[in-house]
């Protein structure tokens, strides 16, 4: 399997900021052919690169005003490593957190899935129960809602999926987190959101929206939830988001087949 990606952001930045992005492929892969380009005002801004524990990349810009202007290339060969069942992450991924108020949803968990053991029939119940209430309308959520208003307003776009997937799983005591990514296959093309559990010792992703075949996705950021995989995050300034462009391509489209377990790789 082969896998190019891209990211292409324009900025307007008002006052003068500190950035991070997370855009680049995770330390899951080794891109045969890679690039990180940013440039204020046609100079070129030099970029801190920090990972955390999952293996998320980020890129810390401190720019002045301008036109912010920052490009991402990778071509990846082959499928990436498995992502590990680290131990702090079994634990913090089955707590509540900010988008993801697995706490305040316990009763409407237990209530639709009483019953249903915490392995595969639970992940596809899950998955099949969120798909089937929520309706996907972009621009219907906001950059705070967590599942509790998705689950209220009935709609949102893929992160509010995978958070709302997030907290039921969370409420029946599987591990559950939000992964970042490239999808191949997603139409209109944009950074993509999924869930994944910690199911049969391995990181199960689930994607209710079934916008992209799951077997392609290409790891991005992995997180509690949205505060964790921000493709952008301004720390101090005034920054705007002019306009975003992403390509994820594979040379073969997978068929998916919703009742299989698949791992983001």
């Amino acid at each position: 399997m082969q896998r190019d990606v891209t990211a292409h952001l324009e900025l307007s930045v008002t006052e003068p900021a500190d950035l991070v992005v997370a855009i680049a492929v995770s330390t899951h892969y080794q891109p045969s052919d890679e690039a990180f380009t940013a440039l204020l005002d046609g100079a070129p801004v030099a970029a801190t690169e920090f990972t955390d524990h999952s293996g998320t990349r980020f890129q810390r810009l401190q720019v002045g005003t301008g036109s912010l202007v920052i490009d991402y290339r990778a071509h990846i060969d082959g499928e990436g490593a498995e992502a590990p069942g680290v131990p702090y992450d079994l634990f913090s991924s089955r707590l509540p957190s900010r988008y993801v108020e697995s706490d305040v949803l316990s009763p409407t968990a237990a209530a639709e899935f009483a019953g249903i053991d915490p392995g595969a029939d639970l992940l596809a119940a899950v998955s099949s129960w969120v798909g089937t209430q929520l309706s996907y309308v972009p621009g219907a959520s906001g950059p705070t809602d967590g599942a509790v208003e998705t689950l209220l307003g009935r709609q949102g776009v893929c992160r509010d999926y995978a958070h709302l997937c997030a907290a039921l799983l969370r409420a029946r005591g599987v591990a559950a987190r939000v992964a970042a990514v490239y999808a191949p296959g997603l139409a209109p093309m944009e950074f993509h959101a999924v869930t994944e559990a910690w199911i049969d010792d391995a990181w199960r992703v689930v994607d209710a929206t079934a916008l992209a075949p799951r077997q392609n996705l290409v790891r991005i950021a992995t997180g509690r939830d949205a505060a964790d995989t921000a493709f952008l995050t301004v720390l101090s300034g005034r920054t705007d988001l002019d306009v975003i462009e992403v390509t994820a391509v594979v040379d073969e489209l997978a068929r998916d087949d919703v009742t299989q377990l698949v791992s983001i790789r």
